[in-house]
């Protein structure tokens, strides 16, 4: 009979066997152990991120994560993650992750926490208090034919993100997610955090990674993260007076090409079911429905 699962903060080290269970619950991402690493180890004090993990016999079996948002103008906005391998489910472990991450999450001032889950973990997360905002559609793309690559228009320069200053990057980063469907607008971001966080995460190939210049100036972008053969998209857009160009539709197909002539096989990204002019683009280059998850929202009782 196996023992009683066991929560523990997570560390460094455990990023190998949090990469394989979180493989095993969401084959469709795509975030490498250096990444995994990377993400629990470096992050803003201010965040207050409490990262868990659950052991049974000495096993990872489960991953929980919360923290405040920082990158938004309203306060008291945060996260929560869990996820639990297949073979321990419906034994009370995500029930005890959960209390622990409410806790702090109360103790920390949070005021509203978002959590993503799958059709099958809705009642789970009902019973928690949350409650239903909108549908994130995940889409697969074996990268063994592609559509033609559209013309570069005259004045657009293709680059790496390997070749630009990455301040450059980033203001196109921010301006184009600030109209992105969400909960919470993404208006504050600071320029230190984004740089340790995104910028310089193992997971982001800025080889692969592919923005298209006006000059001095980044106005479209498609970020490539990796893990083995397999890659993710980790945020496509063009600032506002660009838009209607079809500079997303490059950039993702030169950065698919790209990706598939350095040995990666598959591809995956998702869309909100509100950003139409995304899902278009993907269902050109190919993608094809793999999951949907459905994110929630519940007050955090202070």
């Amino acid at each position: 009979m196996s023992t009683r699962a066991v929560v523990r903060q997570a560390v460094g080290d455990d990023a190998e066997a949090v990469s394989a269970v979180r493989r095993a619950v969401y084959p469709y991402k795509a975030m490498s152990p250096a990444a995994t690493r990377h993400m629990i180890t470096v992050q803003t004090p201010e965040e207050r991120f409490l990262p868990l993990v659950a052991e049974r016999d000495g096993a990872i079996v489960a991953w929980g994560a919360a923290g405040l948002n920082l990158w938004t103008s309203e306060p008291g906005q945060s996260h929560l993650t869990i996820y639990v391998h297949p073979d321990h489910r419906k034994q009370g472990i995500g029930s005890e992750l959960a209390a622990r991450l409410h806790q702090h999450l109360t103790e920390v001032g949070a005021v509203r926490a978002k959590t993503f889950v799958h059709p099958d973990g809705l009642e789970f997360a009902r019973n928690l208090g949350y409650d239903g905002t909108r549908q994130l559609h995940f889409s697969g793309l074996e990268l063994t034919s592609l559509p033609a690559q559209p013309p570069t228009p005259d004045g657009i320069e293709l680059v790496a993100y390997d070749s630009v200053d990455p301040r450059v990057h980033f203001e196109a980063d921010t301006a184009a997610g600030l109209d992105e469907p969400s909960d919470t607008p993404m208006d504050a971001v600071p320029y230190d955090q984004w740089l340790e966080e995104i910028w310089n995460s193992p997971s982001l190939d800025k080889a692969l990674s592919v923005g298209a210049m006006a000059g001095d100036e980044m106005v479209a972008f498609t970020s490539v993260e990796t893990d083995g053969d397999r890659m993710w998209s980790g945020f496509t857009g063009t600032i506002p007076a660009y838009r209607g160009k079809g500079l997303s539709k490059l950039v993702k197909s030169v950065a698919l090409r790209r990706a598939k002539a350095a040995g990666i096989t598959s591809a995956y990204t998702s869309n909100d079911d509100e950003n139409s002019p995304m899902l278009a683009i993907n269902n050109w280059l190919g993608y094809r429905r793999v999951q949907t998850e459905l994110c929630l929202l519940r007050t955090v009782d202070n």
